[in-house]
């Protein structure tokens, strides 16, 4: 099968989904209306709430939401073919992904920038408020493991790929300097000089693996744990323009730009994809995955067809800086319709390679044997992008190396395989980083928001003190899980604690927009809520049975803290749902008496 028709029906698809289903939300489910002002303007503080061009903010959003969930889930699921991951991410984002992101952020741009924990407050209970600020932290910090874990397995002894990833911070805190202060609104120009400062950077990596700082970058796994656990606490507590903003912006141009040529190198080369469309492995028994198709392969794919995660970055930073309701629609559907899009062109590259080699790189030596991997290309692989690739678990460079591999048959391209491949690595890093600062923020604004119940200045995001602390405790906390975890064990609580998330949010959203009149519109999340609950709760069952209990001799305390953060998180997304099914219930029949009467 080549890829040349699967991409333009998924192009297809997207563009329909956008022009269509976005604009019936945004004029009948949502009722988006710019003589509303925004929070953006009525609370104003310089720091968390300010408007913000509705284009950087589409990149920092993007940017945000994009991690390595849309790129790694579908590598993973490659385990079970192309066809399954590629069905479920066109028709999953359209239904459901973008339609979760739309509501979630409408919702918390009309409630004042609130939380997706205070919209369940006001709107279902205080009861379904606290259960979801304590879902939620458990939930972000399993997700920031999962998307760390990724990272640091891809720059683990790489000195190329950790020192551009390294200095695109500079180069962010230049930029945003530059657009705020030396000189405010020239946004083309500083976006200019940063993204030419990133491609500078990328050939320098190289360069430099030849001097004496290769060693001096090259760090293991643990060392780039605590590396990553530093980062994250510094852009937590540092201004949003200052860091985060503009790091995801410059990025998103990165990401934009890098999957636009993929798009376009898929188009041109036509790849065959080396992969079945099924494996053996959709009965379950693969080494990657542990379980059947269904239902792992809807909490594999975490984000590329719809995430949790976005529902607290809908309901966390961007909100603050929505200057016009309309907005919405470009950048809450829009942006995870550019999410999906991702996830497409990400399985697409993997799948291009063959069975053999996508499995001797995501499975250790040792596992290569048990299940008798079938090299083909992977020993010329190796030598052409100067990388041994074998036993590189994770996903992340199964996909970079199908990455290069499409930009290298571009023709007049083929003799920068090595540099497509390191540009690839950056350009994952760069994805998982930028939900790193902006998960770790929302984190700390959730504890705030929960801690500060009790004192209320700790509650205060503009104290410092507090700040230090909440972020602190955040970043040892999803340290913890990457420095003990493995990809077997964090990717599935990953994938179930953002679907459960996600089905929170749904179920928080068609509260919404019952209680707001629009009940004959419902449908558009109490549907896709009622599957993804219905498949990860099944799938959390079997996660706990089969994966997590058996670790129970050889790992007894990490087993029993899976199994237990696994069991809370589908008793509080199942009491969300609870008293979210009584709201619904009494505000129909509120609204049959009042039609009676």
């Amino acid at each position: 099968m080549n890829a040349l028709p699967l991409m333009i029906g998924a192009l297809c698809v997207l563009a329909i989904g956008y022009r269509y289903y976005s604009a019936f939300l945004a004029a009948k489910v949502a009722a988006l209306d710019d003589s509303r002002e925004t929070p953006a303007h009525t609370l104003n503080d310089g720091q968390n709430f300010m408007p913000m061009n509705k284009w950087v903010l589409f990149g920092h959003h993007f940017a945000a939401i994009t991690g390595a969930g849309p790129l790694i889930g579908p590598v993973l699921a490659a385990q079970f073919g192309y066809l399954p991951g590629l069905v479920w991410l066109v028709v999953g984002v359209v239904l459901a992904g973008a339609v979760h992101d739309f509501i979630i952020m409408a919702a918390s741009v009309r409630r004042g920038g609130r939380s997706l924990a205070e919209i369940a407050r006001s709107e279902i209970s205080p009861l379904a408020g606290i259960v979801a600020a304590l879902a939620i932290l458990f939930i972000l910090i399993i997700a920031l493991a999962g998307l760390g874990m990724v990272v640091v397995n891809a720059l683990r002894e790489s000195s190329w790929g950790t020192f551009t990833v390294a200095a695109s911070i500079p180069i962010a805190l230049f930029v945003g300097w530059y657009m705020t202060s030396f000189r405010p609104g020239k946004v083309v120009e500083a976006s200019a000089i940063g993204m030419s400062a990133l491609l500078v950077c990328v050939y320098l990596g190289g360069e430099l693996r030849e001097t004496g700082l290769a060693s001096f970058l090259s760090y293991d796994a643990h060392t780039l744990t605590i590396l990553l656990a530093g980062y994250g606490f510094i852009a937590s507590v540092l201004p949003v323009w200052l860091l985060m903003c503009p790091r995801d912006y410059l990025s998103s141009y990165l990401k934009l730009g890098t999957i636009a040529l993929l798009v376009t190198g898929i188009l041109v080369v036509n790849p065959e994809l080396k992969m079945p469309a099924l494996t053996d492995f959709i009965h379950g028994g693969g080494p990657i995955v542990p379980g059947k198709i269904f239902p792992f392969v809807f909490i594999t794919i975490a984000c590329g067809a719809i995430s949790g995660f976005h529902a607290l970055v809908g309901s966390g930073t961007t909100p603050k800086m929505i200057s016009k309701e309309t907005h919405v629609r470009t950048i809450g559907y829009g942006a995870m319709l550019c999410e999906g899009l991702v996830g497409v062109v990400a399985l697409i590259a993997t799948c291009a390679l063959y069975e053999g080699d996508y499995f001797a790189i995501n499975l250790t030596p040792e596992q290569c044997v048990t299940y008798g991997c079938a090299e083909v290309e992977l020993p010329a692989l190796s030598a052409a992008v100067e990388t041994d690739l074998h036993g590189r678990t994770g996903g992340a460079v199964s996909l970079a190396v199908g990455m290069a591999q499409i930009f290298s048959g571009i023709p007049g391209l083929s003799h920068l395989m090595k540099y497509w491949y390191h540009f690839a690595i950056m350009f994952e890093a760069l994805f998982i980083l930028t939900t790193i600062d902006t998960g770790t923020r929302i984190a700390r604004y959730v504890l705030q928001e929960f801690a500060g119940k009790r004192w209320k200045k700790f509650g205060r995001t503009d104290w410092l003190p507090a700040n230090l602390i909440a972020s602190g405790a955040v970043v040892v906390a999803w340290g913890y899980f990457i420095w003990t975890g493995t990809v077997r064990t964090i990717w599935p609580m990953f994938g179930i604690a953002n679907q459960l998330l996600a089905a929170a949010a749904l179920a928080v959203g068609t509260t919404v927009i019952i209680k707001e009149g629009r009940a004959r519109y419902a449908w558009v999340t109490a549907a896709p809520m009622a599957f993804v609950a219905a498949t990860t709760l099944y799938a959390g069952w079997l996660s706990i049975t089969d994966n997590f209990l058996p670790l129970a001799e050889t790992a007894p305390f990490r087993a029993y803290l899976n199994v237990a953060l696994t069991v809370a998180m589908m008793a509080m997304i199942l009491i969300i749902i609870v008293e979210s099914a009584r709201v619904w219930w009494r505000e129909l029949q509120k609204s049959k008496g009042t039609s009676a009467a």
